[in-house]
């Protein structure tokens, strides 16, 4: 007898309950095509096709940048009164001590669209027409991680699948060289502070989506994807045999087991040789023009500053990546923010208003969302020494600004507003979750239809709470 074909062609109860698994995970995944199909026919005829997602990790103040209160200027020193905070949460840091007014030491200016921007970002505010600025953004969360959690998947419980795999999930790719989903991390930062969290994988992760919908992490130094060049002695021909050769096993494995993780193995595989010749071609950025590289300031030339990731950016969503975020720290001010805060700006401003500008001139920011948030807000109530021009700032989830341009948004407009210490939600409140689902309104896309069985509960981005498309900022 031949053991090993024997064996082959009988079917143990383990091999038996596994197929089975597969098949009904299988049949389960097929019964999803028909919702996906009509996500992406009715993506069609949407306003936005792509959206670049500039993430401040850290939360910058909302009272220095885009929420002005000048009628706290002589205020300084002042506790803050009982009937605003109304005994709401606070962090460990400020629990106990008592909460005392420090308005803002940076001006604000009105610009044309009659916004007004603080003095810190003179760049965005002179493309602020293009701008719709946010001031009444809530979440739930109160620390960091939870915060960056909620705002990039929904949830503040780790392991759900982020936005930008959701769309690619929901929507499919519009090139097959290049991921639908990447990621860019700001390597450095101005602003001269160390006291930032750590970005974990799962903020760009797939969770249960199929993990081919996960986001791609670039990298800033050596090869842009790890293990992007071939090894020394094999080249581009050796690679092709060699995927062949695996392709050919798993495409074997694939038909008797049903498992849809083969199948995302073996295209992620060619996705990864296709990439062999897409992203050095991506990353090179030696054919801008000059006028372009000084749009985006002087720190352009420098691998992994925010200014470089805002042009890759735009030469992602040129070759239609679906989704691009980028990841910039440094903005959790506790202590000395007048210090640091004008660093973090110098970051982000010139190249955040270029982005805009370039995007435009190329025909392609009316399909393109920008959005800038960070996880939270930041209290009006100091720490630190607490003087005017020396101050710190908790973190505050009641509300908090951002600012969306393009696909859709209308620009030169505020929407919302905050009360006199901006502490709480004064007009037109929007949760988390309604920014999620006004993103997917603009992309084409049902929030409440675009979902997936897992744990007994058909999963959606927006959760089960109740979300609204905001329609006041839509042009």
């Amino acid at each position: 007898m031949d053991v090993h074909a024997e064996s082959a062609r009988l079917m143990t109860r383990r091999r038996l309950l596994n197929a089975a698994g597969m098949g009904l995970g299988a049949t389960a995944l097929g019964a999803l095509l028909p919702q996906n199909a009509a996500a992406r026919a009715a993506a069609e005829t949407a306003r936005a096709k792509r959206v670049i997602f500039l993430f401040m990790a850290g939360a910058p103040s909302q009272v220095d940048l885009l929420d002005p209160k000048p009628g706290l200027m002589d205020r300084i020193g002042e506790p803050l009164p009982p009937s605003v905070t109304m005994g709401q949460r606070v962090t460990a840091m400020t629990r106990g001590r008592e909460q005392k007014v420090v308005p803002s030491m940076f001006g604000f200016e009105r610009a044309k669209c009659g916004v007004e921007w603080s003095t810190l970002l003179p760049h965005l505010s002179r493309v602020s027409d293009r701008i719709c600025v946010l001031r009444s953004l809530r979440t739930n969360a109160i620390n960091h991680d939870p915060g960056k959690t909620f705002m990039c998947t929904g949830s503040e419980i780790p392991g759900k699948a982020s936005m930008g795999s959701w769309l690619s999930y929901g929507l499919g790719s519009m090139n097959r060289d290049l991921p639908d989903f990447v990621v860019l991390t700001s390597a450095f930062w101005t602003g001269g502070t160390r006291n930032v969290q750590g970005l974990y994988s799962r903020l760009w992760g797939s969770g249960y989506l199929p993990s081919k919908h996960q986001g791609v992490a670039f990298q800033t130094a050596g090869d842009p994807v790890l293990f992007l060049s071939n090894p020394g002695g094999v080249d581009r021909a050796i690679r092709r045999r060699m995927l062949d050769a695996v392709g050919e096993v798993n495409r074997a494995h694939q038909e008797g087991a049903g498992d849809p993780e083969i199948a995302t193995s073996i295209a992620q595989s060619e996705m990864a040789f296709r990439m062999q010749a897409s992203v050095p071609e991506l990353t090179d950025l030696s054919r801008e023009p000059k006028s372009v590289l000084d749009l985006y300031g002087p720190e352009v030339n420098k691998p992994g500053s925010f200014a470089r990731n805002c042009l890759l950016a735009r030469r992602m969503v040129e070759r239609d990546v679906r989704f691009v975020q980028l990841f910039h720290r440094g903005w959790d001010h506790h202590s000395i923010l007048p210090k640091q805060l004008p660093g973090q700006c110098y970051d982000v401003d010139q190249p955040a208003a270029a982005l805009l500008l370039d995007l435009e001139r190329r025909g392609l920011l009316d399909d393109t969302i920008v959005v800038f948030a960070g996880e939270f807000g930041r209290t009006i109530y100091g720490q630190g020494r607490l003087a005017r021009d020396d101050y710190g700032r908790d973190h505050h989830p009641r509300c908090f600004s951002a600012w969306l341009a393009g696909g859709g948004i209308q620009g030169g407009i505020s929407y919302g507003r905050t009360d006199d210490f901006s502490y709480n939600v004064a007009e037109n409140p929007v949760e988390v979750r309604d920014l999620h689902a006004t993103l997917l309104h603009l992309l084409g896309v049902d929030h409440e239809r675009l979902t997936f069985p897992f744990q007994g509960l058909d999963q959606r981005l927006t959760g089960v709470e109740e979300a609204r498309v905001v329609k006041g900022m839509l042009g």
